[in-house]
């Protein structure tokens, strides 16, 4: 698996995240650490369809405000609405 998401993260401009499963979620979140620490600067964009990952939004945020997250590395993950936005906002930076 860690050699799969490397070779993914070789490759990628950006990371689009669909909703999905455990697998899904240890992508994203192996991408926002790196992102954290600043093993690349790609976007991580959500799709978040039909509010799919709204409490995984409330969770982030709950641990910025409970002092586990800095509010500057919860803003490494940005949101998008549809796959469409989140291509022009991974183009755009």
């Amino acid at each position: 698996m860690h050699e799969r998401k490397a070779r993914m993260a070789e490759l990628a401009d950006a990371f689009l995240v669909l909703p999905g499963g455990y697998g899904t979620l240890d992508e994203l979140l192996e991408a926002v650490t790196w992102a954290q620490l600043r093993l690349h600067s790609k976007p991580c964009i959500l799709i978040n369809t039909a509010g799919y990952w709204d409490k995984l939004l409330v969770f982030l945020d709950s641990t910025v405000a409970a002092g586990f997250l800095k509010q500057k590395n919860r803003n490494l993950l940005r949101v998008a609405a549809n796959a469409s936005e989140a291509v022009a906002m991974a183009v755009g930076g």
